[in-house]
């Protein structure tokens, strides 16, 4: 029988499955692979559909199909990475019993696992279809045998600006209202304790804040993947610096 409440000793259980689950997840994922682009270059993959490594030019730059936004739609929602960062932020949540109105058991959890999710589905789906208006790609694309502090940096500004069809990076101006927008929006449905302006601003920080851990993750993984496989990493012929 599920207890109405967690006990005192429960939530470290429960984030060690959490973490358990994110490694599986982490192996079963499929390591990066050598893809080739449309104009016959080729660029490393990342675990994201249709992502290559960082374009250096237009012709190098594969622009987002209406069915690649859907499929990024589809994997930054219910994606293994952020399903499984749905357990660790829920149960976290659920073990310091926060916000209070949900309580510190099973049903506690499910409230904010399930408000994470339509947080995180309504964004992405801001941010893919009002980016269409302008061209801006939604995708993360990995700066890989690169030198360490180019990839960071390429973390970072990926998290806050985007590439547009002219091949160049801008501010991404459709992340910025779906990530502020999804937060105000959300306020709606919240627990009292946090439907305010102030606290959407807050998870509005922090949507950046995943969205570059996410980038990190992106980034790094499939290199830690193949180096726990044995497998050699993939070598392109030409990979220009934007």
């Amino acid at each position: 029988m599920i207890p109405k409440s967690f006990p005192k000793f429960s939530y470290k259980p429960l984030l060690s499955l959490c973490l358990w689950l994110s490694l599986l997840a982490i192996a079963a994922a499929q390591p990066a692979s050598i893809a080739p682009s449309q104009n016959g270059q080729n660029f490393v993959s990342s675990f994201e559909p249709n992502v290559q490594a960082v374009p250096g030019a237009l012709p190098e730059h594969r622009r987002i199909s209406a069915r690649g936004r859907l499929e990024w739609f589809a994997h930054s929602t219910a994606g293994a990475t952020s399903l499984v960062a749905g357990l660790l932020s829920s149960g976290l949540g659920t073990a310091i019993d926060t916000p209070s109105e949900y309580g510190p058991h099973w049903e506690g959890f499910g409230k904010r696992y399930g408000m994470r999710l339509t947080g995180i589905s309504t964004g992405n789906a801001i941010e893919a279809t009002l980016g269409a208006a302008w061209g801006e790609d939604p995708r993360y694309f990995p700066a890989i045998h690169r030198p360490f502090g180019s990839r960071v940096k390429t973390i970072v500004d990926l998290t806050f600006r985007a590439y547009r069809p002219d091949g160049d990076r801008h501010l991404a101006y459709a992340r910025y209202a779906a990530t502020l927008g999804n937060n105000l929006l959300s306020d709606r449905w919240r627990a009292q304790s946090e439907a305010d302006w102030q606290h959407a601003l807050l998870r509005a920080a922090e949507g950046f804040g995943a969205r570059a851990l996410s980038n990190t993750f992106r980034e790094f993984m499939p290199q830690v993947v193949r180096k726990i496989r044995h497998e050699p990493d993939p070598v392109p012929s030409d990979i220009h610096t934007p």
